[in-house]
């Protein structure tokens, strides 16, 4: 076995910002979502994207890749908004073991009317803190990290994945 590769102290120091932001600004966000609109980070997650569609419908499995979700995640988040009216559920007319997601009315308020305090936090809690061209720098940094990360730990020559 190879020794690990440790982080050295600047690393370390990066690193675990990186971790505490993504954490602190998930819970600061999360908290006003709730607070001023009713709707969870889970049912905004699946929202953004519906009503970012054309007609507001999208195939199950793409609205999980869209959001980095599991089958049975996506499913239950579906069931609880579906109880709630923010979304229908639908059959693919193109696949019969297909079904698809629809942004009901009642759902396309709930994020228009969420929205514009969302962004606004999200300008208060991150953008506000960084320049423009610290926006541009981060952007590209972290597009490049982002595509370096293998789709499955499995796909990464380096992981130790059992078969």
């Amino acid at each position: 076995m190879t020794e690990p590769r440790w982080l050295n102290a600047r690393e370390a120091r990066l690193w675990q910002a990186w971790r505490d932001t993504q954490r602190e600004l998930n819970r600061v966000l999360e908290a006003r979502l709730i607070a001023n609109s009713g709707l969870s980070g889970a049912d905004y997650a699946l929202l953004h994207p519906l009503s970012s569609s054309a007609d507001g419908v999208l195939r199950t499995r793409d609205l999980g890749r869209s959001v980095g979700w599991e089958r049975s995640r996506l499913s239950h988040q579906v069931s609880r908004m579906e109880k709630r009216g923010l979304v229908s559920r639908e059959e693919c007319a193109d696949d019969a073991r297909g079904s698809m997601v629809r942004l009901t009315e009642l759902g396309r308020k709930a994020v228009e009317a969420a929205a514009p305090d969302h962004v606004e936090a999200a300008r208060a809690y991150f953008f506000d803190h960084l320049s423009p061209a610290e926006v541009g720098e981060l952007t590209a940094v972290l597009e490049r990290v982002l595509g370096g990360i293998p789709s499955s730990p499995c796909d990464d020559p380096s992981g130790d994945c059992a078969e």
